[in-house]
């Protein structure tokens, strides 16, 4: 009887969590925090290539700035004196191509071995093996968070979404925290200092990596990061804990954070224009028309000008009372 309850217990408890493989947000997790490695590791290979790729061609590294097309150009090449019969059309364009040829008639570098061409080209076979699992990675997280967490990736993407769900361990956690925390999560170094000095506190974390935040005006992105952790907060809780499986909530808030950035925006239009226009206007300027310069007034040097009546009167009343009191 004991084990027929806990059977019927456990049927129960999956029945009402509905478990899928597809909603594990720990392959997430993962493939996220790999992904940021891979940037660091691909960085470092690329600085490093480029700078022992440039003892033999410097100016290569000037003309094309791309990590993953410098890495298939220096692989194709090998020697700079190979260049001019090398086909490099599939990798550049025509006219990078022609420049990296001419460049390379008048380079200054230095003179490599055979061995040193094949380490060096060693090292941009990493680099492309390297971005092309990277690209390959890129997708399957995509997949996955539109599988676990398709109203946050409608909001913020799926890079900010699956970095939020890692910095707090699962999509329960994160559904956990209020708005507030999801405003600043990522930034808390930055709370407590503010916090122990006394200062203003940080107004986004990682949320400042979403689109919406990061193309607002500086003086509404603290507006616009509080009503996107407020809207992706409901997101979350949707995902984590409601049945439906499409984003059609997440397309809503998206869409009204759209609208309330171009509201703000256009205010701060019209509050800037109101400003310029004050400090246009000067202290003394007439509002009306301007009033004409009164000739009657000018006299003569040597001549008298005429006294109003209202001042004989008055200077005659004080010489009489000069009289009286003396």
């Amino acid at each position: 009887m004991r084990n027929m309850a806990l059977g019927l217990a456990h049927g129960l408890t999956r029945y009402k969590l509905k478990f899928s493989t597809e909603k594990v947000d720990t392959m997430i997790v993962q493939a996220i925090s790999l992904l940021e490695d891979m940037d660091k590791e691909v960085n470092n290979y690329v600085m490093r290539l480029k700078e022992w790729f440039g003892w033999h061609f410097p100016e290569l590294a000037k003309i094309v700035s791309d990590n993953l097309l410098f890495a298939k150009t220096v692989k194709a090449i090998g020697q700079r004196q190979r260049t001019a019969d090398t086909d490099l059309s599939e990798i550049l364009t025509e006219e990078i191509e022609a420049e990296v040829k001419q460049a390379a008639e008048i380079s200054m570098g230095s003179e490599i071995t055979d061995t040193d061409e094949k380490f060096i080209t060693n090292l941009a076979d990493q680099i492309i093996e390297l971005m092309d699992y990277r690209e390959s990675l890129s997708e399957y997280l995509k997949s996955r968070m539109n599988a676990v967490a398709p109203n946050l990736t409608q909001m913020v993407g799926e890079l900010v979404g699956a970095k939020l769900i890692s910095h707090a361990g699962s999509l329960i956690n994160l559904a956990k925290y209020p708005a507030s925390t999801i405003q600043i999560l990522g930034a808390e170094k930055a709370l407590f200092r503010a916090m122990r000095t006394k200062h203003n506190t940080p107004k986004y974390g990682l949320i400042y990596q979403a689109s919406l935040v990061g193309q607002s005006h500086s003086k509404i992105k603290g507006k616009i990061a509080r009503t996107l952790s407020a809207k992706c907060s409901v997101c979350i809780r949707v995902d984590a804990l409601g049945e439906s499986e499409n984003a059609e909530i997440g397309v809503e808030s998206k869409q009204y954070l759209e609208n309330r950035q171009r509201f703000l925006e256009n205010n701060l239009r019209l509050q800037d224009g109101g400003d310029a226009a004050k400090k246009g206007k000067t202290k003394f300027q007439s509002r009306g028309q301007e009033p004409e310069y009164n000739q009657e007034g000018d006299f003569a040097l040597g001549a008298v000008p005429k006294l109003s009546q209202s001042f004989v009167k008055s200077g005659n009343k004080h010489k009489a009372n000069e009289d009286i009191s003396s």
